[in-house]
């Protein structure tokens, strides 16, 4: 390789001895891309990081296991929400009740669809930039951690702005930032943190919804920190990537559950 063009780390791990070797290139210290050898021992079974100009690239090849959990996940992902679709319509529905139990939806076209924190009197205008999977890790998020939900909804903790976010527009702009993160998308991710992400995905099917639960939480967080208005959600937004970033990269997360910003999701 051209010193010149950049450096690497090559890891490879033996087939059966469990070891690791790392192939370090001429370069200074500053430069090297580290790898960590726990996620190699997990799945990644060949790996080279390069970077350039602080952007980190792989090349590895996936497992069976690796490749099936993520074409899952992509199908998932390429379902657009269809307002005519009959189960696309129950799942709205549903979202309606787990947000406001108790209070009759007039339609699945109302104002009432403001209150969540959708632009207009119909919710399937907002799904464009997620699609439908934007909606069922809203539907997720309401069911596995119903307390946290409620008070994002409410916008129950915090001194809050004058002008907030809309509560289900970012939540649809965070499942498009996940997926822009993780690279879910491509064939398969050239980033250290799509890489990362595929092991946690085999260990739970559903570590992308979770991921969306804590991004949220993370979210809403940052935007109390940084006394943020509503012309502030894109750096809001950035913060909170850079965070998830750094946690998704840390040495003993075996487990999306394992993520420091899971202990805030409350059930």
């Amino acid at each position: 390789m051209d010193q010149n063009a950049g450096s690497f780390v090559a890891v490879r791990r033996l087939s059966g001895a469990g070891a690791v070797h790392h192939h370090r290139h001429h370069s200074s210290p500053a430069e090297v891309v580290g790898v960590s050898t726990a996620w190699i021992g997990r799945g990644l079974s060949c790996v080279c990081a390069q970077r350039r100009d602080s952007e980190a690239r792989l090349s590895f090849d996936l497992t069976a296991i690796q490749e099936e959990c993520l074409h899952r996940l992509q199908n998932r992902i390429e379902v657009q929400y269809d307002s005519s679709n009959l189960e696309h319509q129950k799942a709205l529905k549903a979202l309606w009740r787990a947000s406001f139990p108790g209070t009759e939806l007039l339609g699945l076209v109302s104002d009432q669809w403001k209150d969540m924190g959708w632009q207009g009197k119909d919710p399937s205008t907002d799904f464009r930039g997620g699609g439908y999977i934007s909606l069922e890790n809203l539907l997720y998020f309401s069911k596995n951690f119903p307390k946290s939900f409620q008070e994002l909804l409410g916008k129950k903790n915090g001194d809050r702005a004058s002008w907030e976010y809309p509560f289900a527009v970012a939540g649809v702009n965070i499942t498009f930032m996940l997926i822009q993160m993780l690279e879910l998308q491509a064939a398969k991710p050239k980033s250290l943190i799509g890489a990362v992400f595929l092991n946690l995905l085999k260990e739970n099917d559903r570590a992308f919804d979770i991921l969306y639960c804590i991004t949220f939480k993370l979210m809403d967080q940052k935007w109390l920190d940084m006394h943020a208005s509503y012309m502030d959600f894109n750096s809001v937004i950035k913060s909170t990537r850079r965070q998830l970033e750094r946690e998704l990269l840390l040495e003993d997360i075996q487990r999306i559950e394992d993520m420091p910003s899971y202990r805030f999701l409350a059930r």
